[in-house]
């Protein structure tokens, strides 16, 4: 807690209080108005840590230029809401606190916005002009304070959809002030949203994108139906817009939450890739086995203790004697009715070169499409290797085959924004050392025409050519390339050849995508063009 006397937490519902910050503005005598105004954060404004990253994001786009505001523009819209409602509905004595602060504040200039917010809590409660510090005399001020008065009122039960205009009245007076402002001592929901999930973030809604309107241009404000239709009040619904993933990140920053920009962007690509996950196809054996008992031998200290078949040891023995009289039970297998489903695992190699977009920035859909396509295969049991790499030393990824989410995906959103040069080692040590029993693995490949780099040689000198192929016989399961290329790409003369020659000699399914948002379609459709159940 710095800065404010009081804080809340939509984490874990708390409300906090600096008890020496209230001592130091005098406001020992309102215990009831500060806690009731606390809790009214968390059952009135925002009231839950969604509705707060959707209020943000509204403010935020009706601040152009001074997004960075957007915090305190909501915290102070969320006041007016709470505070009204209790100095009127409640008899609570919300007025005196302002008039406490003002007197024992720092003695410098109150600033522009103070004079606003002031002016509109003497508009609501029908004060004298400048009793609470209000702008007194200035006629354009006091038609302002009284706009932002009406506005609380109108929409007082339908406060979300006119957050951009309470921020757009403001932003003028943001602009005027220079100096530090006593409203740092009323932010108590700078922290409001740290930890919280960011559920509903993603989306763009509607009224989110139109909200942006000056109230002295709603008639539903001024009561003139000269300045236009009324907007009903609706339940807010998609625009069918999606953030960019630094929005999306500015968003939770704004909320308080204090994760870094790659944590940030596995959070929005594991949510991005929520709706597109399928089941990831499964190769079907003819029989399960089924447990076939056998026969007893002794259980020893350092077996697993859940191993001990207690009725024959007991049998044998009414006092147990660890490795003396326990026994368990050993098992062989029979030939079963029912067919057994062994997992494909996914080897996932994404080119991050110059000529991708950086995903903690920009929506990458490389990324996006191997996260649907990643966490796919881990719904159904797969284990995934993800490798992202760039040029010849700029290479990541996930050590190994893994069904750890968050290690799968913080290798996606990574960035490098190098040469393009694929790790033809990881390739080759990848399938050096599998043996005939391993489970099938389908290679994927998500790039563009710089993926022929795969068939250069490698630092031993070996052919690319060679370690594909091996790559695919070991593999077992097949190879595919999402490339963004032209869908004529055979007619390129460049790197064309290499890609008819490992689709034709070697196997590989060539998959073009004109345009990367296309990598998307491709990603739902992988698991049901490629891998058909054997039935």
């Amino acid at each position: 807690l710095s800065g404010s006397f009081a804080m809340i937490r939509l984490f874990d519902q708390s409300v906090v209080v600096d008890l020496e910050g209230v001592r130091a503005l005098a406001l020992d005598d309102y215990a009831v108005e500060v806690l009731a105004h606390e809790i009214g954060h968390h059952v009135l404004a925002p009231a839950s840590a969604s509705d707060q990253f959707r209020l943000l994001a509204r403010i935020r786009r009706a601040l152009p230029t001074l997004e960075a505001q957007a915090p305190l523009v909501a915290n102070l819209y969320t006041d007016l809401l709470i505070n009204d409602r209790l100095q009127r509905r409640a008899g609570l004595r919300m007025a005196d606190i302002y008039r406490r602060i003002a007197a024992n504040r720092p003695p410098t200039p109150p600033g522009a916005v103070w004079t606003l917010y002031m002016g509109i809590y003497e508009e609501l409660w029908r004060l004298p002009c400048g009793s609470l510090g209000g702008p007194g005399d200035d006629a354009a001020t006091l038609g302002d304070a009284w706009l932002g008065a009406r506005l609380i009122r109108v929409y007082a039960d339908d406060w979300m959809h006119a957050a951009g205009r309470f921020a757009t009245l403001v932003l003028q007076y943001l602009v005027a002030d220079t100096g530090e402002s006593p409203l740092a001592l009323l932010h108590d929901t700078r922290l409001a949203g740290d930890r919280c999930d960011p559920a509903g973030v993603l989306d763009v809604e509607a009224d989110e994108l139109e909200g942006a309107v000056h109230p002295g241009d709603d008639p539903a404000i001024t009561g003139d139906d000269r300045t236009g239709p009324t907007e009903p009040a609706v339940a807010p619904q998609g625009s069918g817009q999606m953030r960019e993933p630094f929005e999306y990140g500015d968003i939770l920053k704004a909320a308080g939450n204090a994760a870094s920009d790659h944590d940030i962007a596995v959070r929005y690509y594991r949510a991005r890739a929520l709706p597109d996950l399928v089941r990831f196809p499964t190769r079907v054996h003819r029989e399960a086995p089924e447990p076939l008992p056998e026969g007893l031998e002794p259980w020893d200290i350092g077996d697993p203790l859940d191993d001990i078949d207690w009725l024959q040891s007991l049998i044998a023995s009414p006092q147990p004697i660890p490795g003396v009289t326990t026994v368990r039970r050993v098992e062989g297998t029979s030939p079963g009715r029912e067919r057994q489903r062994t997992p494909v695992d996914l080897d996932v190699y994404v080119d991050s070169s110059g000529s991708m977009p950086d995903p903690t920035q920009r929506i990458s859909y490389l990324a996006l499409a191997g996260a649907i396509v990643a966490l796919s295969a881990l719904r159904s049991g797969s284990r995934v290797q993800v490798t992202l790499w760039s040029g010849k030393p700029q290479v990541i990824d996930t050590a190994g085959f893994v069904r750890d989410e968050d290690r799968i995906l913080r290798v996606l959103t990574g960035y490098f924004g190098g040469a393009t040069c694929f790790p033809i080692h990881r390739l080759r040590e990848t399938f050096a050392h599998r043996q005939p029993g391993d489970r099938p693995v389908h290679i994927l490949m998500i790039s563009d025409d710089g993926i022929t780099t795969m068939f250069d040689r490698d630092e031993r000198d070996n052919s690319g050519w060679d370690i594909a192929a091996q790559a695919l016989a070991k593999g077992g399961a097949g190879g595919t390339m999402a490339l963004n290329i032209r869908a004529e790409w055979e007619k390129d003369s460049r790197w064309a050849p290499a890609l008819v020659r490992a689709r034709d000699e070697q196997g590989w399914h060539i998959h073009p995508v004109a345009q990367q948002e296309q990598l998307v379609d491709f990603a739902r459709a992988f698991a049901r063009m490629h891998y058909a159940d054997d039935r």
